[in-house]
């Protein structure tokens, strides 16, 4: 795991699970105990030390969508915190307890969460451990992913978990996928936001709205 150094309000924590090097992100106020955990992946126990050992607690578990490795974490963290809620977007929430639209039996591992506490939907607020966070949906990596913006900030900053990398985009292959929903709703969601806006992504190092827009080979503006 490593520290993200952002800016001295708050304290961002990625904590990464293999084998697909999914990020999981531990946000929390400075002077406050409870954090958000966005994502939690495939090593749980990574998490829960991390959380035991800095005095935290989460107020929520934020899923930015269904695919297994973004929720195999999601129960032992409701195990050791039964009353924190977990939160997802609506049209994902049913892939939390079927293995197969979640795709982790694709991978040989038939893995289910527990159901959500929680669902949003675009456009929607909310809030949790100090951190108003704005809800945008962005299907096309999977039909009910959102992002989770935070606006209230020296700068923005999404949690963008699989629409777009660092230089990529989610995989729009799977059986709810669309790489034109993905695209568009990138430009008109994210694009449209402040240049500095930070992107945390759910694979790979955070990026900016301004680099995505200039380089990103898959999205970048001018691209037809």
């Amino acid at each position: 795991m490593d520290r993200l150094e952002i800016e001295l309000k708050i304290e961002l924590t990625r904590i990464l699970s293999v084998p697909f090097e999914e990020n999981c992100y531990v946000a929390q106020m400075e002077g406050r105990t409870d954090c958000l955990v966005v994502d939690p992946g495939l090593e749980p126990t990574k998490i829960v030390d991390h959380l035991d050992s800095h005095g935290l607690a989460p107020a929520a578990i934020l899923n930015t969508h269904g695919h297994g490795d973004h929720i195999a974490g999601n129960a032992a963290l409701k195990e050791r915190w039964p009353d924190c809620p977990l939160v997802i977007g609506s049209a994902d929430a049913p892939k939390l307890t079927d293995p197969v639209s979640n795709l982790s039996s694709a991978f040989g591992t038939a893995m289910v969460s527990p159901t959500a506490d929680v669902t949003v939907d675009d456009g929607q607020t909310y809030t949790a451990a100090g951190f108003e966070l704005k809800v945008l949906s962005i299907p096309g990596h999977s039909v009910g992913h959102v992002v989770y913006l935070w606006e209230n900030y020296v700068r923005p900053l999404v949690f963008v978990g699989d629409v777009i990398f660092a230089g990529s985009i989610g995989r729009t292959d799977f059986p709810d996928g669309s790489f034109s929903r993905l695209k568009s709703g990138i430009h008109e969601k994210l694009f449209t936001l402040p240049d500095e806006t930070l992107l945390l992504p759910g694979h790979g190092p955070a990026t900016t709205v301004a680099e995505e827009k200039r380089s990103n080979p898959f999205v970048k503006l001018g691209l037809s």
